[in-house]
């Protein structure tokens, strides 16, 4: 049995499969009975989110006569009422769908109900904010379609219902009876008509895609189409395809913004009940990805849908679906479909699929993505009960498998085979202090972290052996956190040779596999679209550190050499580190945020942020060489960052002003501000600044002398908040305002001096902050107005000639809340007893 590093207990038990969801901003909800808890795995004690689902009232959908309720199928129906709500099947969105760029979780009920949700931002309360109510929307759009039946008639029944209404308020008849307008119009239909529209609208499962992006037909950018897409599942057999588009800029102050939500497309996938879907994105061009859809039935059946990428950018009948049958990877069989996961490989150029069972055996499917074949791997009865959960790590080479029976499996899978191997038994630093019992009764799900270095699963509680005083009442579930780095991955890695024989009560492969896995996931952590989230990761190394920093400091060496230098060089850290800063100017500013996180937060992790910028500052009081090393490292990384975006903005500046009158503006979306401060900051740092900067500041300097008749005006400008006392700029990071020196005061008998006002800088911009509602990043604590522009963050190195920068690198708003210094995900700045995510 693996042992957990921590977990987090819940007041009520999940009842359905795939009980659990890891989103990519690292929040895990879990389908709880009838509520959804949402934890932080870096806080699992602390505070949680909530959803609670509610009785939903049934929809109008027809009218049968008292006799027919116990014929044509409507038994079941009739006898059918959950008695308490419960959550059958939930997804989060990727992120970037929220409205503050979070994520967004859909959530389907037992009673068939599909919302959206949205974390409350900015309500200061744990209970998350529905946006959307999908069902409803799915209901109306039927209903006005006559359900897709044939014999449409004249009237629709949406269309009877409004002239219902409409008769009772011209009588002067009070419109809140509608349940009994309702009643009164409701067309009497046939058992079968009624079945088939309940089944309709009954969904059973939900999932998202991750987000899409294509390029119009008009080139400029801010055409570009971003949405996601959600399918839901239902009795019918059917699948509705939903468009959610992304926000066109994020906030956290407005609350009442939804996203537009559009039925796209209903297949008719199967014949029974769709039990479980997953979704794929495979192509080279991310502007133009190709789309895969996976569904799985109660009737056993396993089929594969392929987008065609011109219908799915536009409007069409949902009933000419933009999805078209790939394959049909399993057919209809007695033994009902519980479980998928889906992955497309690019370590293999693959695509693998996992398939669970009701029986508790799980298959497992290949598919080149050059050939389009598909072959069947493994067949295993691996289970004696219903397979809850599966999820493929590291890039589809792993696969765990959890089950009603209680077993979680591990499987590799190399090549054409796949074979069982023990879950890593061993975890680094400190075992988890908090007393849960081990009375487990099943596993109802498992999911990974974003970086694939720790596994969470949901088991419920064998209540009968629990303290029925205490346990019985509070721990009915738990959340298990296992570490997943010392992974077997299927291939052979030479362990280095300063690890020794069973340290800590580990092998030499299980050192080699750990090391292999960290640098596997900071390897993947360099694609762009993968959001940095590094929170798994820096709990590794901080644990490591702990016992055996020298293995930590290992790990690093090596990647800080392949990364910045382009081979491992065997050297120590401090022989290393000035190698590697001269190389700042030509590596990404994606290298560059990773070394920034894991600075602070692994080898700086003995300060506090506050005492690191206060270091970086030049206010440093320790003397501790390794310290020092560090602090180095992270100074010169964020100068070099901070250079880049400054040369940007004059950049930007520059080509404008050239542009005038030849460049429409509605291309031209990015304005860079404060640009009096970054030209002082650019003075200050002259001896240290890129030549290019302070040959920009002039020109900027002049060009701005031209169109204004002062050239210190915004300077002389900035104000204090509090006090509308001049502020003068000394530091990128703070100010104070020049407040009147020792002016007295007298109130009730008593004197006291008007001090200045400390106050914080822009990080992006250098101007001081207004006293509002600001970005904040969670890694370096730092304050932003202002966002970084994208093209920032895509920088592969310092740019030779920043004035020969293409106009479309300064075409895109700056609108991602991305942290200039972390790269991590900016957020609103939450109490401590609020729940917010932690991407480090």
């Amino acid at each position: 049995m693996a042992s957990r590093f921590q977990e987090a207990s819940l007041v009520t038990s999940p009842s359905y499969p795939n009980a659990v969801a890891w989103s990519s901003e690292n929040l895990i909800a879990v389908a709880a009975g009838h509520l959804v808890i949402i934890i932080n795995p870096a806080l699992p004690s602390g505070p949680r989110g909530l959803i609670t689902i509610s009785d939903a009232e049934p929809y109008q959908i027809g009218r049968v006569r008292s006799q027919d309720l116990l014929t044509g199928g409507l038994l079941p129906s009739s006898l059918k009422r959950e008695r308490n709500p419960c959550v059958r099947s939930l997804s989060w969105s990727e992120i970037g769908m929220s409205p503050n760029h979070g994520c967004l979780l859909a959530v389907c009920t037992a009673e068939g109900r599909v919302k959206l949700y949205r974390p409350p931002y900015s309500d200061f309360c744990a209970e998350w904010i529905e946006i959307v109510d999908v069902s409803k929307m799915l209901y109306e759009n039927l209903s006005s379609m006559n359900f897709g039946e044939s014999n449409n008639p004249s009237t629709s029944l949406s269309k009877v219902l409004e002239i219902e209404v409409y008769k009772q308020a011209s009588n002067g008849q009070d419109c809140h009876s509608l349940p009994k307008a309702l009643k009164k119009c409701s067309q009497e239909i046939s058992p079968e008509t009624y079945v088939s529209r309940e089944a309709l609208l009954s969904s059973l499962s939900v999932a998202w895609s991750s987000l899409l992006r294509f390029s119009s037909e008009i080139s400029s950018s801010e055409n570009m189409l971003r949405f996601s897409l959600l399918a839901i599942g239902s009795k019918s057999g059917s699948v509705s395809i939903w468009k959610v588009h992304a926000p066109e800029c994020y906030h956290i102050e407005r609350t009442n913004v939804s996203p537009m939500v559009e039925l796209h497309a209903i297949i008719q996938a199967h014949s029974s009940w769709v039990s479980t879907m997953s979704w794929g994105i495979f192509g080279c061009d991310s502007l133009n990805p190709q789309v895969v859809l996976v569904t799985g039935s109660c009737d056993g059946s396993v089929k594969i849908w392929m987008s065609n990428n011109e219908d799915l950018q536009k409007s069409v009948d949902v009933y000419k679906s933009s999805f078209s049958l790939f394959k049909q990877v399993v057919a209809v069989n007695p033994v009902q479909v519980s479980t998928l996961s889906f992955v497309v490989s690019n370590h293999y150029n693959a695509m693998h699929l996992a398939i669970g069972k009701g029986s508790g055996s799980f298959e497992v499917w290949k598919c080149e993505i050059s050939t389009r074949k598909f072959e069947q791997i493994v067949s295993s009865n691996a289970h004696n009960q219903v397979v809850t959960g599966l999820a493929w790590s590291y890039d589809g080479r792993c696969l765990y498998s959890c089950s009603q029976d209680n077993y979680v499996l591990n499987w590799i899978l190399c090549e054409n085979t796949i074979s069982e191997v023990p879950i890593p038994a061993n975890t680094p630093g400190l075992s988890s202090t908090t007393d849960l019992p081990d009375d487990f009764l099943s596993c109802l799900g498992v999911a990974l972290s974003p970086g694939n270095l720790a596994v969470a699963l949901v088991r419920n509680f064998n209540v009968e052996l629990l303290n029925p005083m205490y346990q019985a009442r509070s721990q009915k579930a738990a959340v298990e956190f296992l570490w997943n780095g010392a992974q077997q991955s299927g291939e052979s890695e030479d362990s280095s040779e300063t690890v020794t024989e069973a340290i800590l009560g580990f092998s030499k492969n299980e050192f080699a596999y750990w090391e292999s896995n960290f640098l596997w996931s900071l390897k993947e952590f360099k694609d762009l679209n993968k959001p940095l989230v590094l929170w798994d990761m820096v709990a590794a190394m901080l644990a490591f550190k702990q016992s055996m920093p020298e293995f930590v400091e290992l790990v690093l060496t090596k990647w800080l050499s392949v990364s910045y230098l382009g081979f491992h060089a065997d050297i120590s850290m401090e022989d290393l580190v000035p190698k590697i800063t001269k190389c700042f100017s030509a590596v990404p500013s994606r290298l560059l945020h990773i070394l920034n996180v894991i600075s602070r937060r692994v080898m700086l992790s003995e300060l506090k942020t506050v005492e690191i910028n206060r270091k970086l500052q030049g206010q440093r009081t320790n003397d501790e060489e390794e310290i020092d090393l560090w602090l180095k490292l992270l100074e010169e990384s964020e100068r070099e960052l901070r250079e880049r975006l400054v040369g940007l903005s004059f950049s930007a500046y520059l080509l404008s002003e050239s542009s005038q009158g030849t460049v429409s503006p509605s291309s031209w979306n990015w304005c860079p501000a404060g640009l009096a401060q970054l030209q002082q900051w650019v003075e200050i740092n002259r001896d240290i600044v890129h030549s290019q900067l302070e040959t920009l500041s002039v020109e900027v300097k002049s060009s701005r002398t031209r169109s204004s008749n002062s050239t210190e005006t915004s300077l002389e400008e900035e104000k204090c908040p509090y006090c509308a006392a001049p502020v003068n700029f000394h530091s990128a990071e703070e100010a104070f305002c020049e407040s009147p020196h020792q002016k007295k005061k007298k109130s009730k008998d008593k004197e006291r001096c008007d001090q200045s006002h400390k106050l914080e800088r822009c990080c992006v911009s250098m101007q001081v902050c207004p006293p509002t509602p600001l970005w904040f990043c969670k890694c370096c604590n730092r304050m932003t107005l202002e966002l970084a522009p994208e093209t920032l963050f895509a920088l592969p190195s310092f740019p030779s000639d920043l004035k020969s920068l293409p106009k479309s690198s300064f075409s895109k708003a700056a609108s991602k809340p991305f942290c200039l210094f972390c790269g991590v995900l900016l957020q609103r700045k939450q109490p401590e007893f609020l729940l917010s995510a932690s991407p480090v």
